[in-house]
């Protein structure tokens, strides 16, 4: 496992590169096909094909949905659906969305994954400036309809207190395996569909040092073959 030099703040940059490194999901869609094999299916191929047309002077966007987006897309998505309930009729309203990466809440003091699990899935009251349709108030449930083959988690550290912008440095545990299947079953939709058992082994976790002006990104990732982890910081890596 090789490292890559940091070109002036290029740390983010680099820290990606680790962890799509570390998906073999993701190398397998951007593997070189053999010959023999159709230009559609050539991802290489489309992708340098897209380029191209990204630099000709067109009004329109070039078309790439239906090649690399939705195949790669395809692998994070996560499908959930939202109950809206007013509290003033109980009027309930059901919409479904896709994410790409679970955005959790943290508290100030110590946290868990499954506690912030616990918190994004809890009802939440709207009211004020947060109601959606009810000039009243609301309260939304979200729940899941689908899991995807990788789940990308956000912790949301940062928080807006009076236009200035503050991160959040407290302690959140998580473990290296995680069973959906253990939450209740008010988290799942009626029209949950289980393609898999649920279960997720942790792969890559993606660091920030500093503060929410500056900082440094680096990267944990596990090797595919020897299953070891790895510390990478910009060149330099180590197990």
């Amino acid at each position: 496992m090789r490292g890559l030099f940091n070109y002036y703040l290029s740390c983010c940059a680099n820290t990606l590169l680790q962890t799509l490194n570390a998906t073999w999901e993701l190398a397998d869609i951007l593997e070189w096909k053999s010959a023999g094999v159709r230009a559609e299916d050539n991802v290489p191929f489309q992708l340098k094909r897209i380029l191209k047309m990204m630099q000709e002077d067109l009004p329109h966007p070039a078309p790439h949905m239906d090649f690399l987006a939705l195949e790669i897309q395809n692998l994070y998505k996560i499908s959930v659906e939202t109950q809206v309930q007013c509290l003033e009729c109980n009027n309930v309203q059901t919409r479904d969305s896709h994410l790409l990466s679970l955005p959790l809440h943290i508290k100030d003091d110590r946290n868990s994954l499954k506690d912030c699990m616990i918190s994004f899935f809890e009802q939440q009251e709207l009211r004020g400036i947060d109601c959606c349709f009810c000039a009243q108030c609301e309260a939304k449930t979200p729940k899941l309809c689908s899991l995807p083959q990788i789940l990308c988690i956000q912790l949301k550290r940062f928080r807006n207190i009076r236009g200035f912008t503050r991160k959040l440095n407290c302690r959140v545990t998580f473990p290296e395996t995680f069973n959906f299947s253990e939450f209740q079953r008010e988290t799942f939709s009626s029209h949950f569909t289980q393609q898999n058992d649920c279960r997720y082994t942790l792969y890559a976790v993606v660091v920030h040092y500093g503060d929410a002006m500056w900082g440094h990104y680096t990267a944990y990732v596990r090797h595919r073959v020897s299953n070891r982890w790895y510390y990478a910081d910009d060149s330099h890596v180590s197990q």
